[in-house]
């Protein structure tokens, strides 16, 4: 396993830009702090983490649990008021406080915005993972704030997880590596961090009523190692359980998980809470390991415990351990206590120019180059004179995806401003056009042939008697409204016809909300539909159409509040790029195109399209046609679908989300002021249905009533496909550009390793390239003759290194049993073969130009 190396100091210079002119030269040197380096010196409030457990602790919470009613105790299993637990001052146990992240301390107001989740995995950098989370330890003391609900560790099984954004890869040796600088960050400013959502939470789709049926072995190899490495070596102080069920059974019933794994195997002596409203059953929560439900004891209060207990189907002693657990954490923070300290510390600004710096590290090392033809890339000032900058994630920023980790930050920089401010000094002029109308105009000037008609039932399944109407467009309200209460249901059924104007690809769009549900037809072939499920994003279909040929479309859209938001647009693709993008793109000497999602299209609550959300596509063809030079900038949680353009443009620079400084970074990059860095964290698929989940990953409702999604990819998630069948992504997981280049050499493998023992591997990285950069050193294992079915090769091994022009570095990375075993599903335990493995090395998973074996022996 890979041990913790200090980093070497970043030795290729970065630009001052713009923006210092206004700060101070205390602001200026934080923020010009070269990243990866050790981070600039942040200002400290005696800021402290927790103190080991002790029989003094152990005194004081049986002491105060003794003073508590059985109801007072059963109060304490639920939140109040959103965001806080319980207080009983007769105990003088105050109330805590708690916040969303993992991006930023969201809940109270402005915040830092940092690069989280799939772009702090992008950068590779554990180090930095850990700058994080005392950035975060730090904004929540400044608020008060005692658990920060943060960091969500699922595995990346499909690029169309709504949440992939905020979680981080995957692979979990990375997951885990990153999991344990961000918690331990987090913890040493004196806030628990909370890991989540355990387990197997990998779609967001219909995520109450999901469940995840996973075999044990890939539960045991793929989906609980970074909860494992959370626990067992960063000593995170709480849990949170996920919505979804595992094998049947929800999480926050579940006992396999909760009693038997987490509190028993990993001996995890914090809290676990529930994620809000995700408890189901009072008795089943209370006796499968629940500790605490959220937001408030919907279930686990005492109207539905007290008769349990004095029904003996509860212990009172499963009650006490759950309250104990909850002081505990308290006092080895110092919340509680003869020693207790505000948690509020006023000195700590709300508005952190330090941890600006921070932020700014993050998106600079997260920044990922999957494309450079013809070295396109760094923009030349001294050639490149104006730059058009367009595309609708150009302006506003895009810090985040949405939910409950979407952070307001305080001066988030957008790709826009960030070129204006860095290229204005430069003599580099920056223009700006969206480039896209907004949905509502497309909507607002579709023109039906004539009226549409609506049949509305009095029922959900478009049964009966209907009543029929005619409008001018579908979103008209008057017909379909009904007293709200009514509690009979309402489902519509459309019927209109389009005459296109001109001939052509042509944009079909239709939107709703919440959880109503639709399916539209085109001369009686369905092309969208969505199903009924908790959240949705407009859905859109390309179609080619005859001038003056008209087609019909119909709609059956179900409701389930009352009221209509259904819309359906269509527009000649020609028509959606203004004239305005197209006539700056074709003067400018280079186009940015910065495209992707945003906090509406890729959000918690549901999935998003592998495609990029409408009209983008049409734009991108656009844009290039009037201008080649052109570079697309992505923002997104994994992988989209490029296949219509990549192959037109010379570079890509893939964002993710990368925080409040994003617009800065990108800036850097793309003029050459930093290097990008950043590696892959999951595989980028050319079209998901290739992706090894495909077949695997949505559902029908069985007999009991749930979606059961059978994990039959088993242990062939990401690379661990694409390098055991020999086939290919689009990108490697683990694949990232730089502006210099580098070589490996001199692979030192000891020939032989005990089972169950240790060994070092030992290698040289150079850098062959004209500038300084960073270089991601990734070791896989392989057991080619395996007594089961394993993965071509496994991460199990990796460190970030900063090299400049011609030096050499050599890297020792360090390997135990684990790095060499499998989950044996006889023996339930990790068992390692004697036998032969390899050992690679190299630049991403499909680069790996040092091998060797060593042969495991008795």
């Amino acid at each position: 396993m890979l041990t913790s190396k200090k980093h070497s100091a970043q030795t290729f210079v970065l630009a001052v830009f713009t923006c210092l002119a206004l700060l101070s030269p205390v602001a200026e040197k934080l923020l010009l702090a070269q990243p990866g380096g050790s981070g600039p010196v942040l200002p400290s409030a005696g800021l402290s983490g927790p103190v080991p457990d002790s029989p003094e602790i152990e005194a004081r919470a049986q002491a105060m649990v003794a003073q508590m009613t059985l109801e007072q105790k059963i109060s304490l299993l639920g939140g109040t008021d959103n965001m806080f637990t319980q207080a009983i001052p007769s105990v003088d146990l105050p109330r805590f406080k708690m916040s969303d992240g993992p991006l930023g301390v969201r809940t109270w107001g402005p915040t830092t915005a940092y690069a989280g989740g799939a772009a702090l995995a992008a950068t590779w950098d554990p180090m930095l993972a850990r700058q994080v989370g005392e950035g975060l330890g730090r904004d929540a003391r400044a608020r008060g704030v005692h658990f920060l609900l943060a960091l969500g560790v699922n595995i990346a099984r499909s690029p169309v997880s709504g949440r992939n954004f905020e979680y981080l890869s995957e692979d979990p040796f990375l997951n885990g590596q990153l999991a344990v600088g961000y918690i331990q960050g987090v913890q040493s400013q004196g806030v628990s961090a909370t890991v989540k959502h355990f387990a197997a939470n990998n779609q967001e789709y219909d995520r109450h009523n999901v469940s995840s049926d996973v075999d044990e072995r890939s539960l045991r190899e793929l989906y609980m190692p970074a909860f494992e490495s959370a626990v067992k070596v960063a000593k995170v102080d709480a849990v949170m359980n996920s919505y979804n069920l595992l094998n049947g059974v929800h999480a926050t019933q579940n006992e396999f998980l909760n009693l038997k794994v987490l509190k028993g195997e990993w001996g995890f002596q914090g809290l676990l809470m529930s994620d809000w409203d995700s408890v189901y059953d009072a008795i089943g929560a209370a006796n499968n390991g629940l500790d605490f439900e959220m937001p408030y004891a919907k279930f686990m209060n005492t109207k539905e415990l007290l008769p349990a207990i004095k029904a003996g189907k509860v212990k009172t002693a499963t009650i006490d351990d759950k309250i104990l657990r909850l002081l505990r954490v308290a006092l080895r923070y110092g919340w509680i206590g003869p020693d207790a300290r505000p948690q509020q510390v006023d000195s700590l600004s709300t508005y952190s120019v330090a941890d600006r710096a921070i932020a700014l590290a993050g998106a600079r090392e997260g920044l990922t180059l999957l494309k450079n033809d013809g070295h396109f890339l760094p923009l030349d000032p001294a050639r490149v004179k104006t730059i058009a900058v367009l595309g609708p994630d150009a302006y506003p920023a895009v810090p985040g995806g949405g939910g409950s980790s979407q952070a307001q930050a305080f001066e988030p920089v957008s790709i826009l401003t960030g070129l204006a401010n860095l290229g204005a000094p430069l003599g580099v002029n920056v223009v700006y056009a969206r480039g896209l109308p907004d949905v509502g105009d497309i909507f607002g000037n579709t023109q039906f042939e004539g009226d549409v008609r609506v049949e509305l039932f009095a029922n959900h399944e478009f049964q009966g008697k209907f009543v029929a109407s005619t409008q001018h467009v579908v979103n008209d309200l008057k017909p379909a409204m009904w007293d709200a209460t009514d509690p009979n249901p309402r489902s519509l059924r459309y019927a209109a016809t389009y005459k296109p104007t001109q001939s052509g690809k042509y944009l079909l769009l239709a939107a709703a909300s919440g959880e109503d549900s639709f399916a539209v037809k085109v001369d009686g072939k369905e092309l969208l539909n969505q199903p009924h499920r908790e959240g949705q994003i407009p859905l859109s279909a390309t179609i080619e159409l005859t001038a003056g040929k008209p087609i019909t479309i119909t709609a059956d859209y179900i409701p389930y509040t009352p009221g209509v938001r259904l819309s359906i647009g269509l527009a000649p693709e020609s028509s959606l790029v203004s004239a305005d993008a197209l006539r700056l793109a074709a003067k400018a000497d280079a186009v940015v195109l910065a495209v992707g999602f945003n906090a509406d299209t890729e959000s918690e609550g549901y999935d998003r399209t592998f495609e990029l959300p409408w009209g983008q596509d049409a734009l991108i063809d656009a844009v290039v046609a009037a201008n080649p030079r052109t570079v697309v900038t992505l923002t997104a949680g994994g992988a989209v679908d490029t296949r219509r353009w990549l192959g037109k443009v010379p570079a890509l620079l893939h964002t993710f989300y990368p925080g409040q400084e994003g617009g800065t970074a990108i800036a850097e990059a793309l003029l050459g002021k930093i290097n990008p860095e950043g590696k892959l964290p999951v595989s980028f698929d050319n079209d998901w249905k290739e992706n090894p989940s495909y077949n695997f990953y949505y559902s029908k409702k069985e007999a009991d009533g749930l979606q059961h999604v059978h994990y039959k990819d088993g242990l062939m998630v990401g690379y661990r496909y694409w390098t055991s069948t020999g086939k290919h992504a689009l990108y490697p997981f683990g694949y990232g550009l730089s502006y210099t280049t580098f070589s490996f050499g001199n692979l030192s493998v000891p020939a032989t390793i005990k089972v169950g023992g240790q060994v070092s591997v030992s290698f040289d990285v150079t850098n062959t390239g004209a500038v300084a950069g960073a270089e991601v050193a990734q070791l896989y294992v392989s057991e080619p003759a395996a007594a089961v079915k394993r993965p071509e090769r496994e991460l199990k091994a990796f460190e970030k290194l900063r090299l400049a022009p011609g030096e050499t570095r050599n890297v020792t990375l360090h390997l135990d049993a684990r790095s060499f075993s499998y989950w044996d599903e006889a023996t339930h335990g990790w068992k390692m073969n004697a036998g032969k493995f390899v050992v690679h090395v190299g630049d991403s998973s499909e680069s790996t130009p040092l091998e060797a074996t060593l042969t495991a022996a008795q």
